[in-house]
């Protein structure tokens, strides 16, 4: 049999998805460390966005921001986890890869939130600062929904980035769907370690589906912007000649 025959009939053998080491185990470990570097990263960086983009950072909030968002790209994700895996944190569980993976999903939150709200309309920004909107009405208010597709856009990516970056935290004895694909790995079996990526690859799938829908259902400009599209016209009257 071929490689995908061989994957589907592990994916559809059912002692592979139960038990302590089944994939929906494996599924309920990655969705955990996810959902909670994701957390942590959204505590970290859309606070300091807030700070570099309307606060008193703005005067070099730009440049710190591409500065930390190229740090961020430049060190390997893997590396940083090996070494905190080998240091004082590795006697403490899934902590080292809960660190490497929100040091992993900082910079693309902190940049898009940045963009979004230093970008943000100014004649907007202006008439509300004029209505007499205090520094924390004007944020909240009027800077915030106007860079919420931005910001979604940097949660989108970071959540899928976490989702696909995970994996590594089984090369440091983590659990999650790593563990899977590198089973797969140890025993030569080549249809369980595509198996593993394909649950990985899906659930990064559904994820970004998840917050997009999110990102239509609580964007405050896609609302005003549905309800212009069913206003109805309306009619002016056509002027008669004297």
């Amino acid at each position: 049999m071929g490689v995908l025959p061989d994957t589907w009939t592990w994916l559809t053998t059912a002692e592979h998805w139960s038990g302590d080491g089944g994939v929906w185990a494996r599924l309920s470990e990655h969705l955990y460390l996810t959902g909670v570097c994701l957390a942590l990263a959204c505590a970290i960086a859309l606070p300091l966005a807030m700070w570099l983009g309307h606060g008193g950072g703005r005067r070099f909030g730009g440049a710190l921001a591409i500065n930390i968002s190229n740090a961020g790209r430049a060190v390997p994700t893997f590396a940083v986890l090996v070494l905190l895996s080998l240091g004082p944190l590795g006697d403490h569980g899934d902590l080292p890869t809960i660190v490497a993976l929100v040091l992993f999903a900082v910079p693309p939150l902190l940049t898009n939130a940045y963009v979004g709200l230093s970008e943000a309309d100014k004649d907007v920004v202006e008439a509300a600062r004029g209505m007499g909107m205090s520094r924390r009405q004007l944020l909240a208010r009027v800077e915030v929904p106007l860079a919420f597709p931005l910001i979604m856009t940097g949660v989108r990516t970071a959540a899928v980035q976490v989702v696909a970056t995970a994996t590594l935290a089984a090369l440091a004895a983590g659990g999650g769907l790593g563990r899977i694909i590198t089973a797969g790995f140890a025993t030569y079996d080549t249809a369980q370690v595509v198996a593993g990526a394909v649950v990985v690859a899906v659930l990064a799938l559904l994820v970004e589906g998840v917050l997009a829908l999110a990102q239509r259902l609580f964007d405050p400009g896609h609302h005003r912007r549905r309800a212009l599209a069913a206003a109805p016209a309306t009619a002016v009257p056509a002027r008669t000649a004297p």
